[in-house]
């Protein structure tokens, strides 16, 4: 595929250019979206991926990974980075990080990310990558780091005395690991638009500086997923630092167990009103996702049954929903030798269109010696 591709022409997608990342026009934008890549999948290059910090969860497999699995099955070029530079901020996992690693591999491939179609790979292992990031750092300021609030959330959560340069740093990391293979497409959450944003900041700045009248890098739009955020069984964000998830590799007794202990409400019938029981909506909302229906259709079949009866119906279509991933996990982990395989050819295709970036990136900048 030719590393020069285009991104959509995003200020024709958005009646707000002059801030295109505001979530009411991203949401607009990936409507228009959606409807390119059933017409050309093949014009679209997505990034997408995770830092190996524990196993995934259901948030994570309604908010981006089940979009990452229909992108791919469409035709859509997709690279996956397991980002393990940036969990070195982390010394308990940076200690056992071939485990994290080959913990995420196996999630992905139990949901169904096929290496044939679509390219695993590994921050560390891609060097043309990591040399991006100085130059993308001299084109953004401290001050627009310091206020990115995606930023101030990880550091708030962190449990961390002090802050790093890295962790200060990870949106600029984001942007070398989309923008070094030209992606123009980017399945986030309503939460990871800041950290676009400032990709779309760095590409544009690049061009403009860098760029002889032509465009070196894309500007990556988001495709935003139509599922909202699902609570953690505390009530708040489901998150795999807090410990309030369900793993999609959780068996179906621990599964039982945490929607068990699930934060609800003190009102017997059952309602889905986000605004005012959102415990209780976020568990409708979960069996809905999971059987493909309506939250609204699900509160009404249980009404005055209760919490307990809530409870059980999430259960159930919880583990219903996973019983296959998690079989498949289960064979998967069967062959770590196929795991390790699987990253050491998307490694070598990451860093066959990496060594292309930079050295177009090197000529741009006339530091081709």
């Amino acid at each position: 595929m030719d590393t020069t591709l285009q991104t959509a022409d995003s200020e024709a997608l958005t009646p707000d250019s002059a801030d295109p990342l505001k979530t009411s026009a991203a949401h607009a934008r990936s409507a228009v979206l959606e409807e390119l890549i059933r017409q050309a999948p093949g014009q679209f290059r997505v990034l997408t991926g995770d830092r190996p910090t524990g196993r995934l969860h259901l948030g994570h497999y309604f908010g981006t990974l089940h979009n990452r699995i229909r992108l791919q099955n469409l035709g859509v070029e997709t690279f996956v980075i397991i980002a393990d530079y940036q969990v070195l901020t982390d010394r308990d996992i940076a200690d056992n990080l071939t485990e994290y690693v080959e913990e995420l591999v196996l999630d992905y491939l139990a949901i169904g990310v096929d290496p044939a179609r679509s390219t695993i790979f590994t921050h560390s292992a891609v060097p043309a990558l990591n040399q991006l990031l100085l130059p993308f750092l001299s084109l953004v300021s401290v001050s627009e780091l310091n206020r990115n609030p995606t930023v101030k959330d990880e550091i708030a959560h962190s449990r961390q005395s002090a802050v790093s340069g890295l962790m200060f740093t990870y949106p600029v990391h984001q942007a070398a690991d989309i923008l070094f293979c030209k992606a123009n497409l980017v399945p986030v959450g309503q939460d990871q638009l800041p950290h676009l944003e400032i990709t779309r900041t760095v590409a544009r700045r690049f061009n403009d500086r860098y760029g002889d009248g032509g465009a070196v890098f894309p500007r990556p739009d988001a495709l935003l997923s139509s599922a909202p955020l699902l609570l953690g069984m505390d009530g708040t964000k489901m998150s795999k630092s807090r410990g309030n998830a369900i793993t999609l590799a959780a068996d179906a007794d621990e599964t039982a167990r945490l929607i068990k202990g699930a934060k609800t409400d003190s009102e017997r019938f059952i309602t889905y009103d986000p605004a005012t029981r959102p415990e209780v909506s976020s568990l409708l909302l979960m069996a809905a996702l999971c059987q493909d229906r309506a939250p609204e259709q699900i509160a009404a079949e249980i009404g005055s049954a209760g919490a307990a009866a809530l409870k059980r119906t999430v259960t159930e279509a919880v583990n219903e929903c996973l019983a296959p991933i998690r079989a498949r996990r289960t064979e998967y982990a069967r062959d770590r030798t196929y795991l390790r395989g699987v990253l050491r050819e998307g490694n070598e295709r990451a860093n066959a269109v990496a060594d292309a970036t930079l050295a177009e990136v090197r000529a741009a900048m006339n530091s081709h010696y």
